[in-house]
């Protein structure tokens, strides 16, 4: 058949427009099935210059229609098939392809734009149709619709102070003062007590079918609570006591049968677990190799003091000063007349109580010093030891201390001051030997003294209400922790000055450790608590690249030191069971009507599984690992880095909640214990810190039309404000490595994404640590600091009473 011209020229056309389409259409690459990240947290892709592009298609357009055409001449040569022309068959197949892709394409936008539409534009409309309906996401929405909003509120919400010695900027309205006290007292929670208070409701719950250890430990929490019951019996329980024939009475109240001392101080170690002139522990040995890793020695070190001292950086010495001293006096006196003394002898005793106290105090020095100067982990013989302080009767005190173990001369204990062990002997030695002394017995009263002081929360309340007294005296909370009420562990406050509910707790989890941890465990949410760890940590590690170190050998010291640890969420032992816990407490008798014998029962307890520590094969050795599980902090453990299941509690906490809530909490908070631990000298080595810390202290003066000129941050408090808002950048970097590997999340009220991610840090409780004092400024103030980027919040934050001032960029 012959063609004209023109039939040849419309063929072309067709194949040309043909080939228009598919050349479209390759240049797109074909959606990936599934639900995809919104923009906000997609990587930034390159995009190519289309003047590059345009050159490759006009070359296919030029070669492929001659192409076409010859393919179509062969085809034509066949005149007897009836057949539609190929093009057209084409052209169908190519407009049934689009109109299926296109139905794809709107059905995949309306699922984008229900699921994830809540992450882009305003974030004050933010909705999402998936919200989280579980009872702890049901508690944290009502507790976050009673909290200030950032982003409603830009003016308030940073302003509130964690710390007593910061005034509050003046404000009007009574309601508004209401509101601010009430937003200040629940933010005072930190998370020591939000762990505490999760136990506590542990202990307070009723299960009728809860097994032998579960009930003895809240038969013990109860008891404790029983104020009414102590003060009732007085100081009955511990005269009795101590006139016992193993302590033989005491001068003060003029029956003491002048018992032998060292004798005395094996009972209060055996069955008392007290320890008057220094502590006796088990732990290993951290300069071990590793094949000696598991073995436990004895450690001796200085006492928890009872009278305040204060160390002297100038003369690197412990120091008395009068002003501890005089209210320090007050209590001695009153709890003498507590205990029955008439006045007159009471004051010699006092003295000479004071006296013995301060000799032994100022030998004493602070953890810092003694590892600066290698005395942590000097390894002894015991009759090395005997050798070294020999008014101690080691072998016999460590002998009743440790009964269920055989212990010899040879044997190597750990020892964390020598100086002071020697210093010690020989004060103990004087005493013994001043003859003028020898009937009012002032060793022996200052060991009935430090009982006392051990059994003070199972006494009548008078005696805990004269030890707050002393607190409240002495004022400064760091002269606090280092005078009477030592008696804190990981999770506590000054012990006399804590609530008493609070006071209970503690001691039924160092009682009951192992029955609480497994009830701990039963809703311990491991699975999301290490994905978390995990995106922290990678976070952190790629924020110390971003730093400018001053020198490069700083840098790969601090990521070789990062690198070679390996996390580990410690939680209780797995595989304990209600019988093996019932087995464990079966040999403590706990009574429903007397809180004093059962502390006397816990005491020997805890003694004697002390002791069982030192056998290698001991059914207690998990118990290092209990109270790491039931701490709040992280630490290093060799190289390890040591995560507490007990970090992971609500509120703070939950599997159930967004992930935007769980990591601006708990997230910034890890964070936060990553820096410190890791960089404790940061400002030194890199000048970023110094420079984003005074950056962030410039905005907040500007906010707060403060005069900025001449208000300079010295480095400690630079380094903090630096530290925390790192930390928030480390965890909101963290929260959107989750959401490109898992896109879903769930909103509470309404909010979700990085808005919710916010409000919630902007609730984060005062973290109480040792650095919260250098921080400046509220730590939620820095969401004004980050949202000053603009693209890295829903809405740019700015307070109406700054309009007219100009605003300095984000940090």
């Amino acid at each position: 058949m012959d063609y004209t011209t023109k039939d040849v020229h419309m063929l072309r056309m067709s194949e040309t427009l043909e080939l228009e389409l598919s050349a479209g259409q390759s240049s797109k690459p074909e959606p990936k099935r599934g639900l995809h990240p919104p923009a906000l947290f997609q990587p930034n892709l390159p995009i190519q210059d289309p003047a590059q592009a345009q050159p490759q298609t006009q070359v296919e357009l030029q070669r492929w229609p001659t192409q076409r055409l010859e393919e179509s001449d062969l085809e034509i040569q066949h005149p007897n098939e009836r057949t539609k022309p190929t093009w057209i068959q084409r052209s169908c197949t190519l407009s049934l392809f689009i109109l299926v892709f296109c139905l794809c394409a709107v059905f995949l936008g309306m699922v984008y734009y229900i699921y994830y539409s809540p992450h882009q534009g305003n974030g004050n409309q933010e909705i999402l149709v998936i919200p989280c309906d579980s009872p702890a996401c049901q508690r944290a929405s009502v507790n976050l619709s009673m909290s200030a909003d950032p982003f409603t509120h830009p003016c308030d919400y940073f302003l509130f102070s964690c710390r007593p010695n910061r005034p509050s900027p003046d404000v009007t309205g009574p309601q508004r003062e209401k509101s601010r006290r009430d937003l200040k007292e629940k933010r005072t929670r930190d998370r020591k007590t939000e762990l505490l208070q999760y136990l506590r409701k542990i202990l307070e719950s009723n299960d009728g079918l809860a097994s032998s250890a579960v009930q003895k430990a809240k038969v013990f929490y109860r008891t404790c609570l029983d104020t009414k019951s102590l003060d009732m019996a007085g100081v009955e329980p511990f005269l009795a006591l101590i006139h016992k024939l193993q302590l033989g009475g005491w001068p003060v109240s003029g029956q003491w049968n002048q018992t032998d001392f060292n004798s005395t101080l094996s009972t209060l170690m055996r069955d008392y677990a007290t320890f008057p002139f220094f502590n006796v522990y088990v732990g290993e040995d951290p300069t071990d190799t590793a094949a000696k890793r598991n073995k436990r020695y004895i450690q001796i070190d200085q006492p928890d003091f009872l009278i305040p001292i204060e160390w002297n950086n100038e003369t690197e010495k412990s120091q008395v000063t009068r002003e501890m001293l005089l209210p320090f006096l007050a209590l001695c006196e009153r709890y003498l007349e507590l205990l029955g003394a008439s006045p007159g002898s009471g004051m010699i005793h006092v003295g000479a109580f004071i006296s013995l106290s301060s000799e032994l105090a100022v030998a004493a020095a602070p953890l810092s010093h003694r590892r600066s100067k290698g005395q942590l982990y000097q390894r002894f013989t015991i009759k090395e030891l005997q050798h070294e302080a020999p008014a101690i009767d080691w072998l016999g005190c460590l002998q009743a201390a440790f009964h269920s173990q055989p212990l010899f001369e040879d044997d190597h204990i750990l020892l964390h001051n020598l100086p002071y062990i020697v210093q010690m002997s020989h004060i103990i030695s004087h005493w013994m030997t001043r003859h003028e002394l020898r009937t009012s017995g002032p060793l022996h009263t200052f060991m009935v003294l430090n009982l006392l002081h051990t059994l003070l929360l199972a006494l009548d309340s008078r005696f805990l209400d004269t030890a707050a007294n002393l607190s409240v005296a002495l004022g400064d909370p760091r002269a606090r922790q280092r005078s009477l009420h030592s008696k804190t562990n990981a999770l506590s406050e000054p012990f006399a000055t804590a609530p008493r509910w609070k006071r209970c707790v503690l001691e039924t989890e160092r009682g009951f450790d192992g029955v609480l941890a497994h009830l701990f465990r039963e809703d311990a949410a491991s699975g999301a608590a290490e994905e978390l760890s995990e995106n922290i940590l990678s976070s952190f590690k790629s924020h110390l690249h971003e730093l400018k170190w001053n020198d490069k050998k700083t840098l790969q010291f601090v990521m070789n030191k990062v690198q070679s640890v390996t996390p580990r969420i410690v939680r209780p032992k797995e595989n304990t069971t209600e019988a093996e816990l019932d087995l464990l407490y079966s040999e403590v008798s706990i009574s429903t009507h007397s809180f004093f014998s059962n502390y006397l029962q816990l005491l020997s307890f805890l003694q004697k599984r002390h002791s069982r520590l030192l056998h290698a094969n001991s059914d207690d050795t998990d118990i290092c690992s209990l109270l790491q599980s039931l701490s709040v902090t992280i630490s290093l453990l060799g190289n390890e880095l040591i995560i507490p299941m007990g970090m992971f509690i609500p509120p703070l906490f939950h599997p159930t909640y967004p992930r935007a809530m769980n990591y601006g909490v708990m997230g910034f908070l890890l964070a936060k214990d990553l820096l410190h631990l890791f960089l404790p000298d940061i400002h030194s080595k890199s000048a970023t810190v110094g420079a984003l810390g005074q950056c962030v202290w410039s905005h907040y003066l500007t906010v707060t039309n403060k005069d900025s000129e001449g208000l300079l941050l010295p480095a400690a408090q630079q380094q903090e404000v630096w530290l925390q808002y790192s930390a928030l950048q480390i965890a909101r970097k963290a929260y959107q490595k989750s959401l490109k590997k898992h896109p879903s999340d769930t909103s509470i009220s309404g909010f979700s994404g990085t808005r919710l991610f916010l409000m919630t840090f902007s609730q984060v409780t005062c973290d109480a640590d040792q650095y919260h004092h250098l921080m400046p400024l509220e730590p939620s103030f820095l969401i004004t600091t980050l949202c000053a980027k603009s693209h890295l919040c829903p809405t740019n934050l700015q307070c109406p009473k700054t309009t007219q001032r100009r605003l300095p960029h984000g940090c």
